[in-house]
């Protein structure tokens, strides 16, 4: 035993691996590269308050969770932030735990809260004891290992497979020199000395720090939370698994690897340092507590909310067009909810009153497994939260496909091992020598910008088994009934899946479908449009209550986000009778397209005019192609026609929501379930990735380096990168991003709005703890009700009477 005897005894094993399981859900998972989505950074916190949180995330990663005091008091001096939004969000907060007036609150805005510093780990005080950056040899050493144990496909000399993380590392560690050439004697042969299983490892290094149970769940967290991506792509392992019903031990192996470290640390220098260390513990036992600084700042946050909310608030209470007449529309087109269809949607509808526009989660209701043509790989493209239904591959099994088919596939893998040899750490060099004259071309056709990428143009996906006419109206009827289109059917329908077009960029799949699990949107929107106009399927839609017209045609269409180029797939479904509709349509789409090409002009920088647009999407050398989803702060679900005209400048998500169609409150159930959860995500990533880029950013663009192909590094190495890039929220000398949690806007009748999250705590947790805010409008499309979590429903909907007669 290193540490002297405790006053307490120490913890058993249930209490050991339940303190790992509780740290395992306080860390956010990490999706791979190859099918990026966004996140909620705060995704084991969403059960406590801002301000806890920000007191629990203080002491086990040292970063702050709101701005700093000064960016709110720039925007008080300004005029955005008002005496009225400070006095709101001073009143919604805790009475005991809040400045007594608002002067003293303008008085606190104007000090910087404290530096926020983390509880010190063995290897930072084995570092100041010795001189030696223990933490940087930990995180260096540990990342060396992880970037070959979760490759995939990056690396020449991937690690051997079916193996636990923890026996994969010590492995690796037992022969290992490294850290004891840096001055930690006997390090490998310490690990030689640990037990060959994880568990038995954990457990003697949880002894041999001399944790007490009650400082096991914030020790483990600190030491997670200092692994960065690494921790969080093996908590993603454990995400895939459990939705599984199967379970993944990664995750507490990275732990358990990480305290088998500071028990040889504390070995080492445990004259030096033991005292502090028991200190330390002493300090992670102590209960997480909220400082008067903390709520300060929340306030502050709060009342910045609230001044986003007054804006949106003031712009749906301007007055509005007529209800749309009941005569046919010369188009509908169903958009993802994603904010850059909302500025695509504005554009649209200037061109043409019979021009009507919808907003519905970009997977359409298709939560499919695909694989592509010519590929093995089986792509997830639907919600996180969700399980594949449906499986799908593109391409009819006709015998002239299926040769094309394996032609592409030994085209693909001929070309993936031709990039690994040119990567490969052996044949590197050897081949710039050797070939890299041939390259001149294409480096100078990328310099130029002269290299384009095609929207995806896969033959069109089907089912790989045969699914059931009940099933296949069953499935429309849900869509249609989701997307609240039951009736008033244009000729021509489109249905606009959505991706991004860039080249040299690590995160292009952040720039895809969150819907879609970070690919484009194109194939669920095609499969849609086949299911759609099957005539056996409309024929048992009319038992349903919902009639197609026969003149109806569905097509699939491609919106390119960083282009704003829209493809639609008309050689899915051929129709000479919709020639006509379809040439308008096609003139439709590129007026709009270049409309809002010119608004995002205004927006990116050296961007000053709409041509500019697409040249970004070629050049290699581009920081910033788009903003993608910069810039969101509110979720809306209503019936298009309340939000028509207005200038939500690309902030807001649009669902169509119709709550009179929805007999049971079957979709009203969904949207709060499912699109908003998803939509909260991104949100809240943006806000992470704002607020404390240090721990939920990923770092300069200019830096990285991707990794095993699953994420970034800053530089040749170091600890993996999780987030958003700062470029992506920032764009050099300002945020673009204003880091507000979302706003939720929903017109549906509050009872019913009530009983839902009644059902679905885990959802009413994020409005109670005001990770969201939640509104309802009322029959004058006015956000006439707040809720307000910690009150009941009758006391909440008496608090904020006032909405009701602001106008």
């Amino acid at each position: 035993m290193l540490m002297t005897a405790p006053k307490t005894p120490l913890p058993g094993r249930e209490a050991i691996i339940a303190a790992a399981h509780g740290a395992t859900r306080a860390i956010p998972p990490l999706w791979p590269l190859a099918s990026s989505v966004a996140v909620n950074p705060f995704l084991g916190q969403t059960g406590e308050p801002l301000a806890v949180t920000a007191a629990r995330l203080r002491r086990v990663a040292g970063i702050p969770l709101t701005m700093p005091r000064r960016w709110y008091l720039e925007r008080h001096l300004g005029g955005e932030l008002t005496d009225e939004d400070l006095a709101e969000a001073l009143e919604a907060a805790p009475a005991s735990q809040r400045p007594q007036t608002v002067a003293a609150l303008k008085q606190a805005v104007r000090v910087e809260a404290p530096p926020a510093r983390a509880l010190p780990t063995v290897a930072q005080l084995a570092g100041e004891a010795s001189g030696i950056d223990w933490q940087a040899v930990v995180d260096e050493r540990i990342s060396h290992w992880a970037a070959g144990y979760f490759d995939q496909g990056q690396a020449l000399w991937a690690a051997a497979e079916g193996r636990g993380a923890y026996s994969s590392w010590r492995t690796v560690a037992m022969h290992d020199l490294t850290p004891e050439i840096l001055g930690l004697a006997n390090f490998a042969r310490t690990v030689a000395d640990t037990p060959e299983t994880a568990e038995a490892a954990f457990i003697d290094a949880v002894q041999l720090l001399g944790l007490s149970e009650a400082a096991l769940e914030s020790c483990f967290h600190r030491l997670l939370t200092g692994l960065g991506g690494w921790g969080q792509l093996a908590r993603y392992r454990l995400w895939q698994a459990e939705l599984t019903g199967e379970t993944d031990g990664t995750v507490t192996d990275l732990l358990t690897i990480r305290l088998v470290w500071d028990a040889a640390l504390l070995r080492q220098y445990q004259q030096e340092i033991g005292s502090r260390w028991r200190e330390t513990v002493i300090a992670h036992a102590e209960p997480i507590a909220a400082s008067g600084e903390d709520h300060v700042d929340a306030i502050l946050q709060e009342a910045t909310e609230r001044a986003a909310q007054r804006r949106l608030r003031a712009l749906l209470a301007e007055a509005r067009p007529a209800a749309p007449a009941s005569s046919r529309p010369a188009m509908q087109i169903a958009f993802c909810i994603d904010v850059r269809s909302e500025v695509f949607r504005r554009a649209l509808e200037t061109l043409d009153p019979g021009i009507s526009t919808l907003g519905f989660a970009g997977f359409f209701g298709m939560g499919i497994a695909h694989r592509r043509f010519g590929s093995d790989v089986v792509e997830a493209r639907l919600p996180v939260l969700l399980q594949p239904a449906l499986f799908t591959c593109s391409g009819e099994p006709t015998p002239q496909t299926g040769r094309a088919d394996r032609a592409a596939r030994i085209a693909s893998r001929a070309k993936r091992a031709w990039g690994r040899f040119r990567l490969a750490a052996i044949s590197s060099f050897a081949f710039v020598e050797a070939a890299g004259p041939v390259y001149v071309g294409k480096l100078l056709r990328d310099a130029l910008g002269l290299t384009r990428t095609a929207a995806p143009n896969d033959p069109a996906p089907r089912p790989t088994e045969e699914i059931g006419l009940e099933q296949r109206i069953a499935m429309a009827e849900n869509v249609l009934m989701a997307m609240s289109l039951t009736e008033g059917f244009a000729r021509l329908v489109l249905i606009a899946g959505h991706g991004a077009n860039v080249v040299n960029n690590p995160h292009a799949t952040t720039l895809h479908c969150g819907a879609c699990g970070g690919y484009s949107g194109e194939a669920n929107a095609r499969l849609l449009a086949s299911l759609l106009n099957g005539p056996d399927v409309r024929a048992g839609l009319i038992g349903r209550g919902i009639v197609v017209p026969d003149d109806t045609l569905f097509l699939a269409a491609h919106h390119d986000t960083t282009t704003d180029d829209v493809m639609i797939y008309s050689a899915d479904h051929p129709s000479a009778d919709h020639a006509i509709d379809l040439a308008r349509a096609r003139g439709w789409l590129q007026a709009a397209g270049g409309l809002v090409r010119t608004e995002r002009a205004r927006r990116l920088p050296r961007a000053e005019s709409q041509a500019d647009i697409a040249r970004r999407a070629r050049d290699w050398a581009e920081l910033r192609p788009e903003w993608a989803l910069a810039g969101c702060k509110a979720f809306v679900a209503a019936p298009r026609w309340r939000t028509l005209g207005r200038d939500l400048a690309g902030s807001a998500f649009l669902h169509d929501y119709d709550w009179r169609r929805d007999g049971g409150f079957g979709v009203l159930e969904l949207i709060l379930t499912a699109p908003v959860i998803v939509a909260s995500w991104i949100s809240l990533q943006y806000y992470g990735s704002t607020v404390a880029p240090e721990l939920f950013g990923a770092g300069n663009k200019l830096l990285h380096n991707v990794t095993g192909g699953v994420g970034v590094v800053e530089g040749n190495g170091g600890i993996l990168r999780a987030g958003l890039p700062w470029q992506t929220v920032h764009d050099g000398e300002r945020l673009v991003h204003e880091p507000l949690r979302l706003s939720v806007v929903i017109e549906a009748p509050r009872e019913a709005i009530a009983d839902i999250l009644e059902r679905h705590p885990e959802v009413r947790a994020l409005f109670d703890n005001r990770w969201l805010h939640l509104f309802a409008l009322d029959e004058d499309g006015r956000m006439a009700w707040r809720y307000a979590g910690d009150l009941t429903w009758k006391e909440a909907e008496e608090k904020t009477s006032s909405f009701q007669t602001s106008p």
